[in-house]
């Protein structure tokens, strides 16, 4: 790849040349203007919102220097890294301190530098384009609100940007081009409103617009051979996505043990093309009718009688996006504001500063957004791929917008948008697709002239360089492109880096995540700092290769998963197994190396883990069959997964288990309920057991996009109340496991608590681990070693014992 330097900036104390500091107040000077009368930033419904209060740069102790982390893990993963001006060094994640930290080496070096030592795991990494300051994102307490810091690459000046105050909530976007200021995005404060249980308003009693209706059919694309049940309706207009249908004793409830689990991927690498299956915070819900203990009390600013099964009304907040001078020469710039939003992500700059790429709206409607800043106006939006949450770049010289999208498709691709002089698009045409394969990510080079590809091939990625501007080539014409052979299955995250390198985060059914870099002749090299492929397991025991098992759902929607065999059993002898099922419902089960599944094979378990219906990977069509009522057919799709795995395993059908993190713990309670004699035992992870609940304790932006995956809490009320696990819990017959999270804001905690409450109460053998110091996803070392044993010596007793 070549690169086209950025600008530097100017000199500590100097004037700013940049287009995103010229307009900016200085210190001590008025506040920052609104924008001008008529404009609105990206919501385009109703008057302005009132915005996130701008966040103040706060100064740290100095977290670096030659002190390592408390634990050194012999073996680590590497992933998120984010390269240096000319490419020679890269900031990255990594846990070989037990918990993942922010560190710095060259990428053709053994030499590595701890930069932030604090016990805060850490999820997000952008290096800035001038070489001045590294920003990050962390999560305290290791829960699910997040704030953003920098520090220069000497480890020096580290400071929180964003998200300093308690309770607030910060996400880290991209730098400006020249370095002079990076994009975050904060969570609003909100005031509890009261209803007449049409849902929630503005206060003049007009529900919010984002509010997604929930009376629409899915639209399914190509033709499809099966049925998928909605409710009537339209889809929704103008955004090319579908309207949604409607071993050691545990302790116990009330109680806590020290723990966490370990993520199907490393923590901080999206699973597959959705990135988190979840990502939000808040507050406990109350459960099931009565105060949760040890949970907490009901969220802060929620109303409305839960115990009689209304579901509270949550404080309706919104995202604000705003450019932080990390010098904190320059006061903070307003880019966009949006009320009773899903999420709100600045995806890039152009390289004068007069556009800005926003991501927003719930999952399954994204939306790319493209705004001028010197007036605030939006000049086009266009539907965007789930998934990652950077959809796309300007060109360098802002006339060519390149998306990641699956508007009017099965599959995403690339697009080209020509953008006029005015910002507003002049034409659309489609550059790069594959078929049957999801654009799964998406970067490019620093001068604009190569794009890298990763395609999302039924769960491996297949990488390739395409030419933006080719010679001889019409304009809006497919691309040429260059494939670039793989070490391994998955690809996880691509960053441009230096003139001619790409950096690209690989995971893989062998090994644990690392980092590599692209050579002069195209091939990809391992950082040696990077774990090997024999860190990946104990000496003696390699990882079981997972083979895909085809299958057909009852209504005959075809279905697909991993099955991994234990070892050292016989070709044709029935074996336990455990039917394990991921999170999102969006995320997908891929190839790479699982260290609980590494733990269950080697307890004698066979391992089938599955894409029930609303995974991604497998076309939009396949990811709105569970809307609404097709959320029915996904528990279905649990028990025709399990019957598939006896004769496929061979898999004993009296010695089945279903597990599952997040909506999988969902469908893992639900399972439990909706077929009580298929399994023989459960372990739920953070999962939902009453959307009643849910809806009501967790975070006012996750709530909006969940609206649209499960059905409005008010208007979509009765099929949610089917839908919920606690509505059937006297049918549980089995001993159930769950776990949770303590600082869980996400899926809070009482989600568990009740279930396992009721599982008491009507005789049935059920345990709570509760995790110290973890949210949604379990990122500690020592926790996750904890949690697999915990679950494997469960699911060891209950289908061997």
């Amino acid at each position: 790849m070549t690169d086209a330097r950025s600008t530097p900036a100017a000199p500590s104390g100097a004037a700013s040349t940049s287009p995103y500091l010229d307009a900016r107040p200085r210190p001590g000077s008025a506040p920052l203007a609104p924008p001008p009368p008529g404009t609105r930033p990206a919501d385009a419904h109703g008057p302005a919102p009132a915005a996130a209060p701008a966040p103040a740069p706060v100064p740290l102790p100095e977290a670096s220097g030659p002190r390592d982390a408390v634990t050194r893990l012999r073996v680590h993963g590497c992933w998120y890294p984010s390269a240096d001006a000319d490419g020679s060094e890269v900031a990255f994640i990594c846990d070989r301190g037990g918990v993942p930290q922010l560190w710095a080496g060259p990428v053709d070096g053994a030499e590595v530098r701890l930069l932030d030592s604090s016990p805060d795991p850490v999820k997000e990494v952008a290096w800035s384009p001038d070489g001045r300051w590294i920003a990050y994102t962390t999560a305290p307490g290791g829960g699910e609100h997040t704030r953003v810091l920098c520090v220069r690459p000497d480890g020096t000046g580290r400071r929180v940007l964003a998200g300093a105050d308690p309770g607030s909530t910060a996400h880290l976007g991209r730098w400006a081009h020249d370095g002079s200021a990076v994009a975050v995005t904060l969570s609003a404060p909100a005031a509890p409103q009261l209803t007449d249980g049409a849902g929630p308003t503005h206060g003049d009693g007009v529900p919010p617009p984002s509010w997604a209706d929930r009376d629409g059919h899915a639209t399914l694309l190509g033709g499809t051979p099966y049925e998928t049940a909605t409710t009537p309706g339209q889809p929704l207009a103008g955004t090319g996505q579908p309207a949604a249908g409607t071993g050691e004793p545990l302790v116990g409830v009330g109680q806590s043990l020290v723990g966490a689990g370990e993520p199907p991927v490393a923590p901080g690498e999206p699973v597959a093309a959705t990135g988190q299956s979840w990502a939000a915070a808040g507050q406990p819900a109350a459960g099931a009718g009565e105060p949760l203990v040890a949970a907490g009390q009901r969220p802060a600013g929620a109303v409305g009688d839960v115990a009689a099964g209304v579901p509270a009304v949550r404080a309706d907040g919104g995202l604000s996006a705003y450019l932080i001078d990390p010098d904190g020469l320059a006061s903070p710039v307003l880019l966009a504001t949006e009320t009773h939003a899903a999420t709100l992500r600045v995806c890039d700059m152009s390289r004068d500063g007069g556009l800005v790429l926003l991501r927003r709206g719930p999952r399954g409607r994204r939306e790319a957004v493209v705004r001028r800043t010197a007036d605030s106006a939006t000049t086009c939006t266009f539907p965007v791929a789930d998934g990652d949450p950077w959809i796309g770049r300007f060109s360098p010289d802002g006339r060519t917008l390149w998306l990641r999208s699956d508007a009017g498709r099965e599959y995403a691709a690339l697009l080209a948008v020509s953008l006029g002089t005015d910002g507003r698009p002049q034409g659309v045409s489609v550059v790069a697709e594959r078929q049957d394969s999801d654009l799964d990510l998406l970067e490019l080079s620093h001068d604009g002239r190569t794009a890298a590809l990763s395609w999302n091939a039924r769960g491996a990625s297949r990488l390739e360089l395409a030419e933006t501007a080719p010679a001889h080539q019409a304009p809006g014409g497919p691309l040429p492109t260059t494939p670039v052979p793989l070490p391994h299955e998955v690809v996880t995250r691509l960053v441009a880096a230096g003139p001619r390198r790409l950096l690209s985060a690989l995971s893989g059914s062998q090994r644990r995540p690392g980092v590599w870099w692209a050579s002069a002749d195209g091939s990809l090299l391992r950082t040696p700092w990077s774990s090997r492929d024999e860190d990946a397991a104990p000496p003696g025991r390699p990882p079981v290769r997972p083979v895909l098992q085809r299958l057909t759902a009852r209504d005959g929607l075809p279905l697909s998963g991993w099955y991994y065999r234990a070892p050292g059993r016989a070709p044709g002898e029935p074996a336990p197994c455990v039917i394990h099922l991921h999170g999102g419902p969006e995320e997908q089960e891929r190839p790479v190396f699982n260290p609980l599944y590494h733990e269950l094979t080697g307890r004698g378990l066979d391992v089938f883990a599955p894409d029930v219906r609303g995974s991604s990977g497998h076309g939009r069509t396949f990811v709105d069959a569970d809307l609404g009522t097709g959320r029915f057919a996904a528990l279905d799709d649990v028990a025709d997964c399990a019957a598939h795995a006896v004769p496929a395993g061979p898999a004993d059908p009296t010695r089945l288990a279903v597990m599952g993190r997040s909506y999988g713990g969902y469908l893992t309670f639900a399972s439990l309920v909706w077929h009580p004699d298929l399994f023989r035992t459960g372990v739920a992870v953070c999962g939902m057991s009453d959307f009643s609940t849910f809806f009501a304790g967790t975070e006012p932006w996750l709530a909006e996009s969940a609206a649209h995956k499960y059905g409005h809490p008010e208007r979509d009320r009765e099929l949610l109340r089917r839908l919920s696990p606690m509505t059937r819990i006297d049918a549980l017959r089995v001993p159930v496991l769950a776990v949770h999270g303590e600082h869980d804001t996400n899926v809070p905690p009482g989600e568990s608590e009740q279930f396992v409450r009721a599982a008491r109460e009507r005789g049935v053998p059920a345990e709570l681990l509760t995790l110290r110091e973890e949210g949604h996803d379990f990122l500690r070392a020592d926790n996750r070693r904890l949690f697999r044993l915990a679950a494997a010596d469960w699911l060891e007793r209950h289908l061997t014992g």
